[in-house]
């Protein structure tokens, strides 16, 4: 027996009694895209973009920028992403 299997069979049971801390799905930084009404968390997927990129995306005055970075969450980082796939880093 493994050390995860050892951890598992010495787990507590869960509790029904409503003591437990459930996740909220609600975050604190909100998306820098005007038009999205999502969290940039980290723990949510968020992430980074610079100015350059983001201008480049969604145009000047369309998001918000702090200390020339941009936080945008997980959907808009993948519609990003997709967009920029092929373009050449190097």
């Amino acid at each position: 027996m493994g050390f995860k299997a050892k951890a598992r069979k010495n787990k507590p049971k869960p509790s029904d009694d409503g003591t437990e801390k459930k996740k909220s799905s609600s975050g604190e930084v909100p998306c820098a895209v005007k038009s999205c009404e999502r969290f940039a968390d980290k723990k949510l997927g968020g992430r980074s973009l610079s100015f350059d990129d983001a201008t480049e995306m969604w145009g000047s005055g369309n998001f918000v920028s702090t200390k020339g970075r941009v936080r945008v969450c997980k959907s808009c980082y993948r519609s990003w992403k997709k967009e920029n796939k092929n373009d050449d880093m190097y």
